[in-house]
């Protein structure tokens, strides 16, 4: 039987409809005001929620636990695989079995920097969801059996996947030779990492309840009332333990090179040190802008797209191209991903370079520069509405500064961004040092020196 279920209660929620009219339209150009988050504090746990009118909602359990904050390789893989598993009140069965009747949805998973646990419902549905998140958070199993017939197993699939895609291997890679220790985590143990030496039921359940101690998680929702969802936070997440989260280092840059022979295919990731998210002290929107500059892929099917590399690697009929900045609560990583046939590979390379010398010599259109920033600033107000990189960056700027920066900020941080601060945050990567990875058929792909880079 359900615990506080609302399976008794299933009169669907009226749901609100508005009419939007002529008079409505004018406030489209300030859409970006309309996301915004309500913060506040319930039982000692930092909780953020954006109310929308609906029949659905949505919430996630942030930790800081991701692989820069674990003490040995594969701990945030098996606490996230642990998650929605046995607790001292419900089987896993009886969870799958509940959430199936209640028509609803749980996941969970780790980037660097996080462990995120997301359960998805119907609106009239909150209860159940918030203190099932909590239960799993604070009475979680972690049994011996579970973690040798299931956890062992799925951490072996991904480091098979891991192996076979070298595009991944030379991001974790270039992570690793630019962060070292934290950030420079391998995301996913490689084959060749015995992580069954390290991870125990014992030590897995420590990990845990440092992870998801008050101090260290933060709770995101949308969908639902703010009240109703403070009100039950409060109620189900006071007997988590209030201190001891697990800690990292500040981040530092390094750079350098590694190579990785395989046979998985072959790809070079040229990174410099980039944008740290937004709200931070080493943001650049700058950065971000000159990444979708250089870019790779077009946004337009069956065009080639505006961006310089996708410009310049037309006529490569074998390669993948792809620029981005992968922001963190304390730094950031500009990477130029290039991955196909070795000897494309390899020339792709150079000209990766040789185009971002362009842009720090200024010989870039004005026009290609405003389209770059324009795209940059759309996927950065994308990425705060997507549920899914949305959630887990509100939660992390919640843990990192108490507080959240509205959209509206975010677009204007992209606004005020000159063609002069382009050109400077190319000046600056170059002459500071790269990061490279490569992966594959070592005897084509190019050494970071060859391709006339400080390391």
């Amino acid at each position: 039987m359900l615990s506080r279920s609302t399976l008794s209660r299933n009169a669907p929620r009226a749901l609100q409809t508005s009419v939007v009219g002529a008079s409505s339209r004018r406030g489209m150009a300030s859409a970006t005001q309309g996301i915004q988050f309500d913060v506040s504090e319930s039982s000692g746990v930092k909780v953020a929620n954006r109310e929308a009118a609906g029949p659905t909602g949505t919430l996630a359990l942030v930790a800081k636990a991701g692989s820069r904050y674990q003490p040995f390789p594969g701990f945030a893989d098996a606490l996230s695989e642990f998650a929605f598993k046995t607790t001292l009140k419900r089987s896993g069965l009886r969870i799958t079995r509940e959430v199936e009747l209640l028509g609803g949805e749980v996941s969970s998973t780790h980037s660097r920097e996080n462990v995120v646990l997301t359960a998805k419902y119907l609106a009239n549905d909150l209860p159940y969801f918030v203190e099932l998140l909590a239960e799993v958070a604070s009475q979680s199993q972690f049994s011996v059996h579970e973690l040798q017939e299931v956890v062992f197993k799925h951490l072996k699939y991904r480091q098979q996947a891991f192996a076979a895609d070298a595009e991944a291997q030379a991001i974790d890679a270039a992570h690793s030779v630019a962060f070292h220790n934290g950030l420079g985590a391998t995301i996913t143990p490689s084959t060749s990492v015995p992580f069954e030496k390290y991870l125990s039921a014992e030590a897995i359940a420590e990990y845990a309840q440092k992870a998801y101690s008050k101090s260290n998680i933060a709770l995101v929702g949308t969908g639902s009332n703010s009240a109703d969802l403070n009100k039950w936070v409060g109620e189900f997440f006071k007997a988590l333990p209030s201190g001891g989260a697990p800690q990292s280092s500040a981040s530092q840059y390094y750079g350098g090179e590694q190579r990785i022979s395989t046979k998985a295919g072959n790809a070079v990731v040229i990174a410099f040190p980039g944008s740290s998210a937004f709200g931070t002290s080493g943001y650049k929107p700058e950065a971000s802008v000159l990444a979708t500059l250089l870019g790779g892929e077009s946004t337009i099917k069956w065009t080639p797209g505006f961006t310089l590399l996708s410009k310049a690697t037309q006529g490569f009929s074998q390669l993948r191209a792809s620029t981005q900045n992968f922001a963190y609560s304390d730094a950031g990583l500009l990477t130029i991903g290039l991955s196909g046939k070795a000897d494309q590979v390899a020339s792709a390379s150079k000209n990766a370079v040789d185009l971002l010398k362009k842009a720090a010599a200024g010989e870039v259109a004005s026009e290609d520069i405003k389209k770059a920033t324009a795209l940059a600033k759309f996927r950065a107000l994308e990425s705060v509405q997507n549920l899914g990189t949305g959630l887990e960056a509100t939660g992390s700027a919640l843990l990192a500064s108490g507080k959240l920066s509205q959209a509206s900020e975010i677009a204007q941080s992209f606004d005020n961004i000159s063609e002069a601060q382009v050109k400077d945050a190319a000046k600056s990567l170059l002459s500071g040092k790269a990061s490279v990875a490569a992966v594959g058929d070592l005897h084509q792909l190019p050494y970071g020196q060859d391709l006339g880079l400080t390391l």
